[in-house]
């Protein structure tokens, strides 16, 4: 097991990081780490935490200096992770309708060409994956889903794209994605969901959390334009499964 360090952040934010590799492994120990943490916080057993935020294999969290040094936050993060730390919950399980090609897919048919597959081998596998969400970060409930196979890792495009819409699906390098909000993107996009993965009107605005998993499943253009209607008139549209251990 790879002993935590600790890293600067500014002068009110401290990183606890856990290795250098990215893996289901490390991202669920930085989850417990998140869980205890709060907990502590919650508990007035560590004072003047103001926010966690748990990456791939770091936790980012805020503090406030008129409350607590950093030289004396530190070594209580760093006991906090030696601890043997409760296993993070198994998450749970979204799954997401996907409109695969059309406008906001438009990279389908030349990612399939490049991969030397159909489109419709291309959907097959990018729909039988089990994704997992890694971290929440970027943009307001943009996720980070990793365990994408092999084949489909492709790079960036060179020159971002300045306009792409809320529920885009992309990949990007080894990493998937949900688009949570349209503005500019170099991710090669693949389909779109109507699924809204970040709603400020919502009691929970994100939808996903980091240990989450998701599945995509296709849906056709008249299936997705009814969900879309349904989703922007405020009804959530999918429901997780809870994920037995």
């Amino acid at each position: 097991m790879t002993t935590p360090s600790l890293l600067p952040c500014g002068d009110s934010a401290l990183t606890v990081q856990i290795g250098e590799s990215v893996d289901a492994e490390a991202n669920a120990r930085i989850i417990a780490l998140a869980a205890a943490v709060e907990e502590a916080a919650r508990s007035g057993d560590l004072a003047g935490v103001l926010d966690i935020v748990p990456t791939y294999r770091s936790l980012l969290v805020r503090y406030d200096p008129e409350r607590i040094r950093a030289k004396d936050l530190g070594p209580r993060l760093l006991e906090i992770a030696a601890r043997p730390l409760e296993a993070a919950a198994a998450g749970r399980l979204w799954r997401i309708p996907c409109l695969y090609g059309g406008e906001v897919g438009q990279d389908l048919q030349e990612m399939a060409r490049m991969k030397g597959l159909s489109p419709e081998e291309l959907i097959a596998l990018h729909s039988g994956t089990d994704y997992r969400v890694f971290m929440i970060g970027f943009a307001p409930g943009f996720a980070y889903l990793g365990g994408q196979p092999e084949i489909l890792h492709t790079p960036r495009l060179p020159k971002p794209r300045q306009n792409i819409p809320r529920g885009a699906v992309g990949i990007g390098g080894q990493q998937g994605n949900i688009n949570s909000v349209a503005g500019p993107s170099g991710w090669r996009f693949l389909g779109w969901t109507p699924v809204r993965s970040f709603d400020p009107a919502r009691a929970e605005p994100f939808l996903f959390r980091a240990g989450d998993h998701i599945r995509f499943h296709p849906v056709g253009p008249e299936e997705a334009r009814a969900l879309e209607a349904r989703s922007a008139a405020g009804e959530m549209i999918v429901t997780p499964e809870e994920i037995r251990a």
